[in-house]
């Protein structure tokens, strides 16, 4: 809903109330004076003669709102700039003129401040449809009061509301502004709540759908130069986050602009400060701090919507919100008239189904005769049938039964088979063990073959080397028993010690002293692994040393 449409609304008002008889026009004069009021509450220049020059070749008589309108939207709406003007102040005169004529409560009800009745009047305008005459449909008044209701903590009492509704009247033509002002004016829904509680309810309200307030309330704000903390009552509106002295908002202290660079964070608590959030622009970061918990979120949630609603180039949610109930209306309104076509449509089937039927009736005499005649054919059939199916059930079952000893059989083969295999498995193992066997078996012959012509050649070795050293002994023997000749000083001695003089033997200890280095270390090798080395060896350390033990 744009600027223009919303205006109209107004001016609407203000025209039927200049329209004394109710014949759909006015009187020149009178579009003068509501014109001249329009261009000074809108801002925009007031040509005095632009009326007179504009109907000149029409009658003198009154003109009506068709022909009021090329006037109104090129002389003055056109020339409309958003911003440059209060659309309060068009309300109010709107609302003046309209209110004379049409706005009676009733005395002895409890009516409401006209302040309040003129929020209500524009709240209505607000929510009604764009089109005239200006009507408000059920679901919206529903919205409208449960808002209210919501701003008074109370709970909207449905039962009066829904008796309200049920009227005829508002069943024909929906709630007309001052059927609804009759509503709020008969105290039912508003009964045992003080005046001063439905007053403020109403503004808050008025503030939050009319003026676009998303938030408003105190919080505390930390300084951008004194960095002291003050407290102050902002206004947040999509695009923009306002904050003034006071409540009464008459001394602006700044103003904050909201666009898709801006973003809200929850900080934590400092400076002896709880529930703090700041709100981060291009240019400046901007400290706040709530009350409690509860507001810190509802403030942080609402700027960011805020910020969407800005970068959605959106200037009123409750607009937004209003296209989307309408949406929904007309989906579930087409809907319903889908249900009603549908319904319709099976309405007539059913009739055409209750003449098939009808037809059908007839036909069923003449079909008993054919139905006992097909009674008979299907019983035949059926015992036909059952036969056959005895006679399937019976070769199925022996087929089932060979299919089962089949079965059985196979399984035996596959266990002959698989005892086969563990079989044959079993003797491939037991032939590699053998050959592994047959391997080992001849290997050790093959080592014992060579142990044993090792140890016949050490043994030839040693009989030639005892051999050699027969000899050397022999000759050595025959050296020795040389005959001593006279005049030697030991021949006294001589003959005892030749007598005790004893030929060694291969096996005595002394001659196998003498034998080669090489054999003599393989042979104490052999005596140290006996345990008889200790001897020889001694024997050796004395034959080094030149004696030689002779028994």
């Amino acid at each position: 809903m744009d600027l223009r449409t919303e205006l109209l609304k107004s001016i609407w008002y203000a025209f039927t109330a200049l329209d004394v008889e109710k014949s759909g026009k006015v009187s020149k004069s009178q579009l003068k004076v509501l014109s001249h009021n329009l261009c000074t509450v809108l801002s925009i220049p007031h040509d005095p003669v632009a009326l007179e020059e504009h109907f000149r070749d029409d009658d003198d008589g009154p003109v009506s709102s068709q022909g009021y309108m090329p006037y109104l939207n090129k002389y003055i709406l056109d020339k409309v700039k958003e911003g440059s003007f209060l659309k309060e102040n068009v309300d109010e005169l709107c609302w003046t003129l309209t209110a004379k004529k049409n706005y009676r409560p009733e005395k002895n009800g409890r009516t409401l401040p006209g302040k309040d009745a003129f929020r209500l009047w524009c709240l209505f305008n607000f929510l009604s449809e764009d089109k005239y005459p200006l009507v408000m449909v059920p679901d919206e008044i529903d919205y409208l009061l449960k808002k209210v209701c919501m701003a008074m903590s109370v709970e909207l009492n449905c039962v009066e509301l829904e008796d309200f509704i049920s009227k005829d009247s508002v069943q024909q033509r929906g709630f007309t502004v001052w059927v609804f002002l009759e509503l709020m004016n008969s105290g039912k829904l508003t009964r045992g709540i003080d005046a001063d509680v439905v007053s403020m309810a109403i503004e808050e309200v008025y503030r939050e759908i009319v003026g676009d307030v998303l938030k408003e309330g105190y919080l505390w704000k930390k300084g951008q130069l004194r960095r002291n903390w003050v407290e102050r009552w902002f206004t947040l509106q999509p695009g923009t986050l306002a904050y003034f002295t006071s409540e009464d908002r008459k001394e602006r202290k700044g103003n904050i602009t909201l666009d898709r660079n801006c973003c809200v964070e929850v900080l934590p608590d400092r400076d002896g400060k709880r529930c703090m959030f700041c709100l981060k622009t291009l240019s400046k970061t901007y400290e706040m701090s709530a009350s409690d918990t509860k507001q810190r979120q509802e403030w942080t949630a609402a700027v960011q919507t805020a910020i969407r609603l800005a970068v959605e180039g959106k200037s009123s949610l409750h607009k937004d919100l209003k296209l989307k109930r309408r949406e929904q209306r007309e989906q579930r309104e087409q809907r319903q008239v889908a249900k009603e076509e549908e319904l319709q449509r099976l309405r007539a089937l059913q009739e055409e189904k209750e003449r098939k039927l009808a037809e059908l009736e007839l036909l069923r005499e003449a079909q008993k005769q054919a139905q006992v005649l097909l009674e008979e054919d299907e019983q035949r059939r059926r015992q036909q049938h059952e036969q056959l199916q005895q006679a399937l059930e019976e070769q199925l079952r022996e087929a089932e039964e060979a299919r089962a000893s089949m079965q059985a059989e196979m399984a035996l083969k596959e266990a002959e088979a698989e005892r086969q295999k563990r079989r044959i498995k079993e003797l491939e193992e037991m032939q590699q063990r053998l050959e592994e066997a047959l391997y080992l078996e001849k290997k050790a012959r093959q080592d014992e073959e060579a142990f044993r012509f090792a140890q016949t050649r050490a043994a030839q070795r040693k009989l030639r080397q005892a051999s050699t050293n027969v000899k050397h002994w022999n000759v050595q023997m025959t050296r020795l028993m040389h005959p001593i000749g006279p005049g030697d000083k030991r021949s006294s001695g001589g003959s005892s010690s030749f007598s005790s003089f004893r030929i060694p033997t291969q096996r005595d200890p002394a001659l196998r002293l003498l034998q080669p280095s090489e054999e003599r270390g393989e042979e104490s090798k052999e005596n140290v692994q006996a345990g008889v080395g200790a001897e020889p060896e001694r024997r050796l350390s004395q034959t080094s040393n030149g004696d030689m033990e002779i028994p």
